[in-house]
């Protein structure tokens, strides 16, 4: 699977580990430390370098969690690419900054790879990417994005930001082309941006149509390892997919061995 490759030519892989539900939802729950940790470990074994996490999710803990993995695995730092993102509620100058160091600190690392706008929020963009490009010059994140971002306040955060925006993470699968449609991903590809496709099988609830049926049986593979395909052979598309089931996480990740054929691409429209 060959990678993509960032502004700076850094290669990000084409398919990541999502990490909405480790730990809980959008607060801790102590009962899922267990089986999000057995994920996590299912994803380094496999292979998967880069991890989505979000301060968001569960309230933080799983950030706490994925550097709990990286330790007991022992996996080094610099082989990993993680990816964290600032809350609504956070984006003012100095509650930008105090919240990459909480992210800093709970991921127990120096630095983050790449740090996204989760949503956008009522502070002025202004102060937030003030704050954004001030941590990017001291190196405490090496990228910067956004997510959820429209085509109007993308091309402002271009404006903004002192380095070249790496992301748009946003949703985009075979049944919901909603940023297609609204001139985001053309935008992104013109622009040398990343789109980072998250909820790739709308959540586990892809549907299914004749179509897809058809390409998934001509690859023996599933339908959302088809899906998954879709997207990632699309030029500047990336994708973060989440499991918590060991033979999903796999599956996911050996999607990126699949090379659908042209006439794939027009059956699958």
């Amino acid at each position: 699977m060959k990678p993509e490759l960032l502004p700076d030519g850094q290669p990000i892989p084409k398919i990541g580990f999502g990490m909405w539900k480790i730990g809980g939802g959008t607060t801790a729950d102590p009962a899922q430390d267990a089986p999000s940790l057995r994920a996590l470990h299912t994803a380094l074994e496999t292979g998967y370098t880069h991890f989505d996490t979000a301060e968001m999710y569960a309230a933080g803990h799983s950030e706490e969690l994925l550097a709990r993995a990286i330790r007991e695995s022992a996996t080094p730092r610099e082989a990993l690419f993680i990816t964290t993102k600032v809350t609504p509620a956070h984006l003012g100058y100095n509650d930008l900054k105090r919240a990459c160091e909480n992210s800093l600190r709970r991921l127990q690392t120096e630095y983050i790879d790449l740090y996204l706008i989760h949503w956008p929020g009522r502070a002025p963009l202004e102060e937030s990417f003030r704050a954004l490009n001030e941590l990017h010059a001291a190196g405490k994140i090496r990228h910067i994005g956004v997510s959820n971002f429209r085509l109007p306040m993308l091309k402002q955060s271009r404006q903004l930001c002192h380095s070249p925006i790496a992301t748009n993470q946003v949703p985009y699968s075979l049944t919901d082309r909603s940023y297609v449609e609204n001139g985001v991903l053309d935008y992104c590809v013109e622009n040398n941006i990343l789109l980072t496709a998250y909820s790739p099988v709308d959540e586990g609830r892809l549907r299914v149509g004749h179509a897809l049926k058809n390409v998934a049986q001509k690859y023996n593979a599933t339908p959302y390892q088809i899906a998954l395909a879709w997207l990632i052979q699309q030029p500047g598309v990336i994708t973060i997919p989440m499991s918590m089931n060991p033979l999903h996480i796999t599956e996911n990740f050996q999607a990126g061995e699949i090379v659908l054929a042209p006439e794939d691409f027009e059956e699958l429209g």
